[in-house]
C-alpha cells in the first residue's frame, strides 16, 4: 500500500481547482483523515488558543475587503443566491479590482487584529 497523502499534498490537491479528485483519491483522503482525526482535532484546538499570525490576519483582512466590495457590486445580495454565471462575472470584476481590495485590506488590518485579540482575551467586541 502506498504512503497516505500528507496535509501539504492534500492542500495542494484541494487548492488546484483545475482538476477534480477521482473516486480513488477521495476514498484515500477519507481513510487518511479518519486515521488522523485525533491529531487534526488536537492541532485545531492548539491553533484556536494561539493568536493568528500576521499572514493569517492579512488574509482575513483581504477576505473581508473582497466581501465588502462584493456586497457593493451585488447591492447586498448573498453570493450563494447569485447564479453561477453572475458569480463568475463578479469574480472576474473582483480580480481586476485587486489593488483596490489590497488598499481596503490594509485599512481593515488594525480592526481585524483588534478583533482577534479581543476574541483571544474573551473580551467584548466593540463596533467602531
Amino acid at each position: 500500500m502506498s504512503k497516505p497523502m500528507g496535509l501539504k499534498e492534500f492542500i495542494k490537491v484541494v487548492e488546484s481547482p483545475d482538476e477534480a479528485l477521482t473516486m480513488q483519491q477521495r476514498l484515500k483522503m477519507a481513510r487518511t483523515f479518519k486515521k488522523n482525526k485525533a491529531k487534526i482535532a488536537l492541532g485545531r484546538k492548539r491553533a484556536e488558543r494561539r493568536v493568528a499570525s500576521p499572514e493569517k490576519l492579512k488574509k482575513r483582512a483581504q477576505k473581508q475587503a473582497r466581501m465588502t466590495i462584493l456586497k457593493k457590486i451585488t447591492k447586498g445580495i448573498d453570493k450563494g443566491d447569485l447564479s453561477m454565471s453572475r458569480r463568475q462575472s463578479i469574480e472576474k470584476r473582483l480580480d481586476k479590482m485587486k489593488p483596490k481590495i489590497q488598499k481596503l485590506a490594509k485599512k481593515l488590518l488594525p480592526k481585524v487584529r483588534k478583533a482577534e485579540l479581543a476574541k483571544k482575551r474573551g473580551g467584548t467586541k466593540s463596533d467602531d
